[in-house]
């Protein structure tokens, strides 16, 4: 007679212990790591033409733009990063998005949609000081070189042929009402 308690015959499969459950074997497919960062980076243009860029604490300007929450589009986290940023305020129905940039620096994977609006309201103001300075609007021959380097990527974006120092090495995938156009589309 066989006893679970004492049985030591696993060979034959009394005794044994019963099957893990599926991802136990694994257990980096239960929970995935990290290998990625999705984010967005909105050019705000004004009527006159120019672009709204905020001063960070190391020097670098930079433009509006963040992590995209959960469950979110590109669109509508731009129009949430530009509230929580500046104080201004933009539908996500007015925000186009002109590329996809992937760049992957040290391993980990960053996808940035580049996107402009045209029709933002109110007025800039620091809303995170311990981020930015000053807000300031640039017309597009005075934007400033010391750019925080996905700012100037996106620029480059919005007008293509003036490709801005500090952008770092990318795959752009231009977008189109029909969808992505492929690598370089914007450059």
């Amino acid at each position: 007679m066989n006893c679970p308690d004492t049985d030591t015959d696993t060979d034959a499969g009394h005794g044994a212990d019963p099957a893990p459950p599926p991802g136990a074997e694994r257990p980096e497919r239960a929970r995935p790591t990290p290998h990625g960062l999705i984010g967005v980076g909105l050019a705000v243009v004004d009527p006159a033409g120019r672009v709204l860029l905020g001063l960070g604490h190391d020097g670098r300007w930079e433009l509006p733009g963040g992590k995209v929450d959960p469950g979110e589009d590109f669109e509508t986290a731009a129009a949430r990063e530009l509230a929580e940023e500046t104080g201004l305020m933009v539908a996500a129905g007015d925000v186009r998005i002109l590329a996809v940039l992937v760049h992957g620096p040290a391993g980990l994977t960053r996808v940035t949609a580049a996107a402009v609006t045209e029709r933002a309201s109110g007025t800039a103001r620091v809303t995170e000081p311990d981020k930015i300075e000053r807000w300031e609007w640039f017309p597009r021959d005075a934007v400033p070189s010391a750019l925080f380097p996905p700012s100037a990527s996106v620029l480059n974006c919005l007008w293509p042929g003036e490709e801005r120092r500090g952008a770092p090495e990318i795959r752009r995938y231009g977008v189109t009402a029909a969808g992505a156009s492929g690598p370089g589309a914007c450059a």
